[in-house]
């Protein structure tokens, strides 16, 4: 993607040309064209990301970091080099402070694992009702693992996190460590991630995001968050599934245990000990996924050519046209109406169940999610058992949102 198709005089002529280099989006589904609305959950793939992926596995696939020939030497400064991308993406102080993981659960985990090795029985996590199960159930587990206390901070109606809960949940000085959504995957609402982590730090605790849906809307600065861990996953940026990342302050990596044990991640093996590399390396047992790192820096290079404030004005302007047009759907019910928000929508409908919605839409050929989303307990906390949810891409378009709200109104009349 030329960063120049998307300032042109005419955006709908630019992302004409970005839609173009996403090959899933020209096809039909039950003799329709395909809208697909259901990047929450994971992002289209450009064929820069395609490209680059098979490109390796056709020219200069090998294992990394142990060849001493050609073409593992040229793999492994591919795969190292995106480690630098991602450094630079996210405002990291170096590749040292980059870890790679299969996900951001993978990576969630990794911290519940790790730094949660070092927590004493008694101190506290701190989450919030509006988490993935990603970003509960490791602080679960932890819980029962180790004797720490897990609290839960409230959000309110409108779906945005309660600041004065929070602070509460600080009061007594024995929070470790507070793990937030910077971004909720059913509200679409964005949290105060400075303000959170001031807080954390005041009462001496660390701080985690999970930058899942955020990072692939507005640029992420950890130093400007304040955050001492960030975690990301790849699907949703665009790139290839079973890679993410975890960022975290070099001295924090420095301190926790590896996660799990085997080659690339020791310095030397004997019977008796082993030692283990330096970080990030230490994090990172067996062989990686080689071609999936490289996918994933094609996908950031992607974004970086099409530039975060052309993102952020496609979705803001995208959201807004779309709470517009559903909030005129007959019946239609929004959940989570906060004022910072990103580009994912959830409803309901007046005597129509989420799944009957997401599958009269997939007759259409629109591809919405419906379900608890991974976030049960903020289901109850919002009075529902699951919601219809439409989340917009970089490829999403205007007329898309509104054959989504036409279809709704004729599913509506379907079931009246």
């Amino acid at each position: 993607m030329d960063r120049t198709l998307v300032q042109t005089v005419d955006p709908a002529d630019a992302l004409r040309h970005l839609r173009a280099d996403f090959p899933i989006l020209s096809q039909q589904v039950h003799g329709k064209p395909l809208v697909f609305l259901d990047s929450a959950a994971s992002a289209q793939k450009p064929r820069q990301v395609i490209d680059a992926m098979a490109d390796t596995m056709r020219t200069q696939y090998a294992n990394i970091h142990r060849g001493l020939y050609w073409m593992s030497e040229r793999t492994t400064e591919a795969y190292e080099a995106v480690r630098d991308q991602v450094a630079a993406f996210i405002n990291a102080l170096g590749r040292e402070e980059i870890v790679f993981t299969r996900n951001s659960t993978e990576a969630i985990n990794l911290v519940a694992q790790s730094y949660g090795s070092l927590l004493k029985p008694g101190q506290v996590v701190v989450i919030s009702e509006m988490e993935h199960h990603a970003n509960l159930v490791p602080w679960q587990m932890l819980r029962d693992r180790a004797g720490i206390e897990l609290r839960v901070a409230a959000v309110t109606d409108s779906g945005e996190l309660d600041m004065e809960s929070l602070s509460r949940t600080l009061a007594d000085g024995r929070v470790a460590l507070v793990a937030i959504t910077h971004m909720s995957n059913v509200l679409g609402t964005i949290t105060d991630a400075r303000a959170i982590a001031d807080m954390a730090h005041a009462a001496g605790a660390r701080v985690l995001f999970d930058g899942s849906q955020l990072a692939v809307h507005r640029r992420v600065d950890v130093q400007a968050l304040g955050a001492d861990f960030y975690v990301v996953t790849g699907h949703k940026l665009y790139g290839p599934t079973g890679i993410g990342f975890l960022w975290a302050r070099r001295e924090l990596l420095e301190a926790m245990p590896p996660f799990m044990g085997g080659g690339d991640m020791i310095s030397s093996v004997t019977f008796e000990k082993s030692t283990w590399a330096p970080v990030p390396h230490k994090f990172e047992a067996g062989t990686p996924a080689i071609v999936e790192v490289i996918g994933l820096g094609a996908a950031l290079s992607y974004i970086d050519a099409i530039g975060f404030e052309a993102i952020g004005a496609h979705e803001a302007a995208l959201t807004d046209h779309a709470l517009g047009r559903l909030a005129d759907v007959t019946g239609l019910n929004l959940v989570g109406t906060a004022r910072e928000r990103g580009g994912v929508i959830s409803f309901t409908m007046d005597d129509v169940h989420p799944h009957d919605i997401a599958t009269l839409l997939d007759r259409n050929g629109i591809a919405v999610r419906a379900g608890h989303h991974c976030a049960e307990p903020l289901m109850r906390r919002m009075g529902l058992s699951a919601t219809a949810r439409a989340s917009f891409g970089i490829y999403t378009t205007r007329e898309e949102i509104d054959f989504l709200a036409q279809t709704l109104e004729q599913i509506r009349k379907f079931f009246v």
